[in-house]
């Protein structure tokens, strides 16, 4: 067996990082790479409860799919595998398996939030909104609490900078979800 095989053998996977002690522990699989995350300040939970609490209103309402909440841990790549927990995400009827699993889904969810927190570093965001888009994730929002900004993403590479004045929309990935980005920050 090669060298490059024998180390990819010894990375973490998806099932060693669930069975971790502390399981309860903010923590993602990048690349078969552990990283522990720090507790969320509190601004950070408060934006990203507001989200959660909006979406999943709306979608509920609507019967649109299910809106999961912060940590839930995705499986968004193998070999190595790569296990990343959005602030909020939206998985449509089309994508929602019939009941969430106990452990980390493999449903790519269609729309993935994430809340920029004061030590994230720009390279960082940037790559796990790659990822995202990579794995099939329809939209990505990330809500920059220090500028008071939302960028959207999609995967064909456009972005579009949302101020207080604007409007964030779920397009056609949450159809008839509309909010003003204000909202967000009072």
């Amino acid at each position: 067996m090669s060298v490059a095989l024998l180390e990819r053998a010894k990375l973490p996977t998806a099932e060693d990082l669930w069975l971790m002690p502390g399981n309860g522990s903010r923590r993602e699989l990048v690349r078969g790479v552990v990283r522990e995350m720090p507790p969320a300040g509190g601004e950070h939970g408060e934006i990203a409860g507001d989200l959660y609490y909006f979406l999943a209103h709306h979608v509920k309402s609507r019967r649109l799919g299910r809106v999961v909440a912060a940590e839930t841990g995705f499986v968004i790549a193998h070999d190595p595998d790569t296990v990343r927990a959005p602030d909020c995400a939206f998985l449509s009827n089309e994508r929602a398996p019939d009941r969430l699993p106990k452990r980390y889904g493999e449903a790519i969810p269609d729309l993935v939030v994430e809340v920029v927190s004061p030590d994230d570093r720009a390279e960082e965001v940037s790559d796990k909104v790659d990822q995202w888009l990579r794995a099939g994730v329809r939209m990505v929002w990330v809500v920059h609490p220090r500028t008071r900004i939302v960028v959207t993403h999609r995967p064909d590479g456009q972005a579009r900078i949302l101020r207080e004045g604007d409007t964030l929309s779920g397009d056609e990935v949450v159809p008839g979800f509309e909010l003003a980005v204000g909202r967000l920050f009072e």
